[in-house]
C-alpha cells in the first residue's frame, strides 16, 4: 500500500494531526487514510474533538502539528484549494430558504466556479434525478425536510468533488427518509466521490465501508463495522461505540 499508484488513491491521508488550544489538545496525534468511493464513518461522543479534526480537513481551521492532504492538497499550505474541491453539508440547513430551488443550485454552482451552460445543464438533469420537476420554483422554506435534505445533498456535490464532507446531516430526520438520504450516499460513492460522514446514528455507521472512533482527541478504533463488531465482541456498532465512549474522561472540545 506504499506504492505511488496507491497513495494516487487515497484522498484524505492524516499523519500525527493535532490541534490545540492553548494547552488543551482538542485533536491528538491522529493518524489515517480515506480511499477514493470510499464512505468512511468518523464517531466520537461530543467533546471527542471530531468537529475540530473535519474543520481541520475542510482548510477552515490550522493544524498545530503533523500531515495531512485532502484531494491532494496540503491543508497546511493549500486550504484554499482543499475548500474549492471537497463538498460540505452540515446538520444545520445549509442552503438559503428563502430563494428558489433553481436559485440555490445556480447559486452554489456559481460558487463552486461552474459555468452559466453547465450550471443549467446539470440542474435539469438534478430535477429529473431528484422528481424535483414539480419543486423547481419553490421557495426552499417550503419544502418538507425530507425534500430539504436531498436538495442540500445534492448541491454539496453538484460540481463533483472529490470527496463530500457530512457533519451529522441527517440529525432530526425520521428514519425512513435517513434510509432515502443513505441510498443517495451510495449513489455518490459509487460515481467515485469519497465521502466522509459524523454521525450520531449508530444503525447509520453498520453504512459505513470503514468507521473511526475518536475518545478525547485520539481514535481508539478503525475498521469496517463487522470486524469492529468481533473486536469488540458487540453484536451491533452500538455495543462497540458505548465500550469506547466509557473510557472517555472529558467532557468538552
Amino acid at each position: 500500500m506504499n506504492d505511488t499508484t496507491s497513495n494516487q488513491d487515497k484522498v484524505i491521508i492524516t499523519e500525527n494531526l493535532t490541534k490545540k488550544f492553548g494547552h488543551f489538545t482538542a485533536v491528538d496525534h491522529i493518524s489515517f487514510e480515506v480511499k477514493k468511493g470510499e464512505i468512511f464513518g468518523f464517531l466520537g461522543a461530543n467533546g471527542a474533538g471530531k468537529t475540530t479534526a473535519m474543520r481541520m480537513l475542510c482548510g477552515l481551521s490550522i493544524p498545530t502539528s503533523g500531515k495531512g492532504t485532502v484531494a491532494g492538497y496540503d491543508i497546511f499550505k493549500q486550504p484554499e484549494m482543499v475548500k474549492r474541491s471537497i463538498g460540505y453539508m452540515s446538520q444545520k440547513f445549509s442552503l438559503y430558504e428563502d430563494l428558489k430551488v433553481w436559485e440555490n443550485i445556480e447559486l452554489f454552482g456559481g460558487i463552486y466556479g461552474m459555468n452559466d451552460k453547465e450550471i443549467a445543464q446539470k440542474t435539469d438533469e438534478l430535477m429529473k434525478t431528484l422528481d424535483f420537476e414539480n419543486e423547481r420554483d419553490k421557495l426552499v422554506k417550503s419544502l418538507p425536510l425530507g425534500f430539504k435534505q436531498k436538495l442540500a445533498f445534492s448541491v454539496s456535490i453538484f460540481h463533483n468533488p472529490q470527496v463530500v464532507f457530512l457533519d451529522e446531516p441527517t440529525g432530526g430526520v425520521d428514519p425512513i427518509t435517513r434510509r432515502k438520504f443513505w441510498e443517495l450516499i451510495y449513489a455518490a460513492a459509487a460515481s467515485g466521490i469519497t465521502v466522509f460522514v459524523t454521525t450520531h446514528y449508530m444503525d447509520e455507521a453498520e453504512y459505513c465501508d470503514r468507521v473511526s472512533i475518536m475518545v478525547d482527541g485520539k481514535i481508539e478504533a478503525l475498521d469496517s463495522p463487522e470486524n469492529l463488531k468481533k473486536t469488540f465482541n458487540a453484536t451491533s456498532m452500538d455495543g462497540v461505540f458505548q465500550q469506547l465512549a466509557r473510557k472517555a474522561k472529558r467532557v468538552d472540545s
